[in-house]
């Protein structure tokens, strides 16, 4: 039996019966969608790079939870000398000795299951849930079978004190899992939020996570997301985050893809108020025969904005980058800047990188640039770091991480970029010490 025909024979099975029947119509409409259009294949030209044949193999459990959670292995992620709010699932399920969920005046961290029918909450989450996230397949599949997530509600002019840590662990277990986290961040007038999101496999066992994120930027609100993307070679993902922005908000990604069989991310952008700015940032930096596919969409609906989008990767081995990104521009939205850029450097002759820029422009009176650039790191420079007794391996570590330098200096969070280039310098096999 294929991996379909077992999650639409399962689907009935599913215990829905604590939600409320707005949420079941939900689910039955998502599965109908699923089924009509299966996995996506190569024939999409939205997925031309990427096929999913190889982990759709897998016979995966959808149902498990580890009774044996390794704490000491769970805290080793969490940011180092950082004060962050925690959220810890475990196959899905919430940890709560590791989490601190928080129900204050002025914001609320809690689960998505629980926000689904906790009074005050409930109607926010039916106002917003499942509005943005787009058709296509991958977001059906999670609408039709996910449990739980986070939710996040920021109120009107709060500022949330500190980062929020959202981690999802698959653990233990003879079985492949698979994973469908569902999170729901709405952020009220002038408020603010950070979230640091990590997906992090425990288990040698292969894993696919299928995630998908709606956020709601009311007037003048900031939401900060950091995607830390660094997994084992038998964790494979596709995450779908989806911004939804009024007037003057400001939404920043930054995506840090570190490893992981096969990874897809879909970050799509809709401005519906003006002076809104988006902000979509990455670096990637593959071995071995590791393969991220980044595919962003930002819709300009309205007047006097701007979005930036900013993309590094590093090639080694046989690993594949993809870099497929849209920015739309409707009539209306005129006296807006869009700029667009993916740089690449290939270290190795089997690795494979590609790049499709687009704009797609029905105004006039815009500013719009996109580009994209692959080569290899420049011998002078390399030979100019050698001359001054740095060993090779350390000298290209600092040329990379001269290279991806525009991305990590705009992370908001000291610890956090600290993390980061901890990470990437691990990734790239060196020690360096470099502020940035």
């Amino acid at each position: 039996m294929s991996l379909k025909d077992n999650l639409l024979a399962v689907f009935p099975t599913i215990d829905s019966e604590k939600e409320s029947d707005d949420f079941k119509e939900i689910r039955k409409t998502a599965i109908k969608n699923f089924d009509a259009k299966g996995f996506p294949t190569r024939k999409e030209e939205a997925w031309k790079y990427t096929s999913l044949n190889p982990i759709l193999r897998e016979e995966y459990k959808l149902d498990f939870q580890d009774k044996k959670v390794d704490t000491e292995k769970i805290k080793s992620y969490f940011l180092p000398n950082a004060d962050t709010y925690k959220v810890v699932f475990v196959n899905g399920v919430l940890q709560e000795d590791l989490s601190t969920l928080v129900t204050e005046d002025g914001f609320t961290i809690s689960t998505l299951a629980k926000a689904k029918k906790e009074e005050g909450l409930k109607d926010i989450v039916a106002k917003h849930y499942n509005k943005i996230a787009e058709e296509a397949s991958m977001p059906q599949l999670n609408t039709a079978f996910s449990k739980d997530g986070i939710f996040i509600y920021v109120k009107t002019s709060v500022v949330v004190d500190k980062p929020i840590e959202l981690f999802n662990f698959a653990s233990g277990g003879e079985e492949a899992l698979l994973l469908q986290p569902r999170n729901l961040i709405v952020a009220e007038p002038n408020s603010q939020v950070q979230i640091i999101e990590r997906h992090q496999s425990l288990t040698e066992n292969a894993t696919l996570t299928n995630v998908v994120t709606e956020v709601y930027n009311s007037k003048d609100a900031m939401v900060d997301i950091y995607k830390i993307q660094a997994n084992t070679s038998n964790a494979s993902m596709v995450d779908g985050t989806y911004f939804h922005q009024e007037e003057r908000t400001t939404s920043n990604v930054h995506t840090i893809a570190l490893g992981g069989r096969i990874t897809r991310n879909n970050l799509e952008f809709y401005q519906h108020g003006s002076h809104s700015n988006s902000i979509l940032k990455g670096i990637t930096i593959l071995e071995d025969r590791e393969h991220v596919d980044h595919h962003t969409l930002v819709h300009h609906t309205q007047p006097n904005c701007e979005s930036h989008q900013d993309y590094k990767g590093i090639f080694s081995d046989r690993s594949t980058g993809i870099f497929n990104g849209k920015i739309l521009v409707d009539k209306i939205a005129q006296k807006l800047s869009a700029y667009q850029q993916n740089n690449n450097v290939v270290l190795h002759d089997r690795a494979t990188v590609n790049s499709k820029p687009q704009l797609e422009i029905y105004a006039d009176d815009v500013r719009c640039s996109h580009g994209c650039t692959i080569g290899q790191l420049p011998e002078e420079a390399l030979f100019y770091l050698r001359s001054r007794g740095i060993p090779k391996k350390e000298a290209e570590a600092v040329m990379m991480l001269a290279f991806a330098n525009t991305v990590l200096e705009s992370v908001r969070i000291p610890a956090l970029r600290e993390e980061v280039m901890r990470l990437i310098a691990n990734k790239l096999g060196a020690e360096v010490n470099i502020e940035i």
